[in-house]
């Protein structure tokens, strides 16, 4: 495997882990929150992370390699503090809805990088690019959730 091709098969495994925690991220979020528009809100989500695994799955294995990921330990981390904090919190619904803010910047960040400085296959490129674009949207729309109580 040339040097190139591993760099790029690495950064395609962590978008691919940090999706997997997005998608069980969003599922925990569903399951812990209190309003039921929030709560399918969140399911949404998790079902349209799990789309972006899929395909992003599918083409890596055409591409690159067998993928064996399932997630980072500081996803796992992530939805326990998740956890934790809606036991104890008397908001918990808005602070589920500022953890899934902070997450989706981070996953724009990620891609946009992965994006710049990668020589990607096209079609794992137009992908990348489909996904940014459906990530800033629903950043889009949990920012104007922001203000629920």
């Amino acid at each position: 495997m040339t040097l190139k091709h591993e760099k790029i098969s690495d950064q395609l495994e962590e978008i691919l882990a940090k999706n997997i925690d997005a998608e069980k991220g969003y599922r925990k979020a569903a399951e812990n929150a209190i309003n039921g528009s929030l709560k399918a809100y969140f399911g949404n989500r998790a079902n349209s992370r799990q789309t972006f695994n899929e395909e992003l799955k599918r083409q890596m294995s055409i591409k690159y390699l067998d993928i064996n990921v399932d997630g980072s330990f500081t996803g796992t981390v992530h939805r326990a503090w998740m956890d934790v904090k809606s036991f104890f919190s008397a908001d918990n619904d808005e602070s589920m809805l500022e953890e899934a803010i902070r997450g989706e910047k981070a996953a724009i960040d990620e891609y946009e990088e992965v994006l710049e400085d990668a020589i990607l296959p096209p079609i794992i490129a137009s992908l990348f690019s489909k996904q940014l674009t459906q990530i800033r949207e629903d950043l889009n729309n949990i920012k104007s959730m922001e203000d629920f109580k």
